[in-house]
């Protein structure tokens, strides 16, 4: 096994990047932002970021939507700055797979604006979601947020019939109306910050916001469910599940979704994570030396 120092791990995310080598730990306010590809990110972030020295680096990157491709340009990259011999590019997905469970069998969940989970059985692997919230994120803090948004809206034109909606929104529509374009970056960054006034609203008995809830958590536990399936698992395994993530902070909501889990594999255990993407990009680097296409590929091996 490498010594922590021979690693240095680095998570890429949309509301920052995290280093971690050996006990310390730094960050940086600079992320991958909407439309940029992680490579230049990175070179954006490692500019203006203390130098490591690191044989091995190991990056766990969002913006792969679940397939890692040409990590000979990563490693050209971390030779520049860290003088490293081995790069793994991991998608953020798998890195959290690993953090959370440490390489045993089940799913992780990982719910926050997006949504994404990933399955994981005897070293075979299954990515469900992570499509964006164009067309997936389905259960998502942005998916909560804009049904609901959608919603108050209808319901303040007499399209629907639940005027507590109305009320209960009442600050998210006029910040929509205030909106230059309606169909921007703020657009979707207002959905995601309602995610938690929907949750709050379903527990205090608005119906409609109940019913958004109950539909989420039945997408999200069918999400990760598919993850199981899809990595080899059946109906009478005895998988570990973690859920994880900004809205399933909500007892409601993660309740919500472990019943439903429950309801389709009777036998899932529902357990805690024992780290993060940093924790799981270690472990990686520790204990998977080989390619696992398409959600880790290394370069230098």
């Amino acid at each position: 096994m490498l010594s922590m120092s021979d690693v240095l791990a680095i998570d890429l995310g949309q509301s920052g990047t995290r280093f971690k080598q050996g006990s310390l730990e730094i960050s940086s306010e600079r992320g991958k932002v909407a439309g940029e590809n992680p490579l230049p990110a990175l070179k954006a972030v490692f500019q203006q970021t203390q130098r490591f020295e690191a044989e091995v680096v190991a990056l766990s990157c969002t913006g792969f939507y679940g397939v890692v491709s040409e990590p000979e340009k990563y490693l050209e990259l971390c030779k520049e700055y860290f003088g490293a011999q081995r790069v793994a590019v991991i998608d953020d997905g798998l890195a959290g797979y690993f953090g959370a469970l440490n390489g045993r069998n089940g799913v992780v969940l990982s719910v926050g604006g997006g949504v994404v989970a990933i399955g994981g059985m005897n070293g075979k692997f299954a990515h469900r979601d992570g499509l964006g919230n164009t067309f997936g994120d389905e259960g998502s803090g942005f998916w909560l947020g804009k049904l609901a948004i959608t919603k108050a809206l209808a319901c303040s034109q007499g399209r629907g019939d639940d005027p507590e909606m109305v009320d209960y929104f009442k600050d998210e529509i006029a910040e929509y109306f205030a909106l230059e374009i309606r169909n921007s970056v703020d657009a979707v960054n207002l959905a995601t910050r309602t995610a938690k006034k929907v949750l709050d609203a379903a527990d205090a008995g608005v119906s409609t916001a109940t019913a958004i809830v109950d539909e989420g958590a039945y997408l999200l536990a069918q999400t990760a469910v598919s993850a199981w399936y899809g990595c080899g698992g059946t109906k009478a395994d005895f998988p570990e599940f973690v859920i994880q993530g900004g809205p399933v902070r909500n007892a409601t909501y993660s309740t919500k979704i472990a019943l439903e889990i429950n309801a389709k594999l009777p036998n899932a255990v529902i357990v805690q994570s024992a780290g993060d993407n940093l924790d799981g990009a270690t472990w990686i680097a520790n204990n998977l030396r080989h390619d696992a296409p398409p959600l880790l590929l290394w370069a230098g091996l």
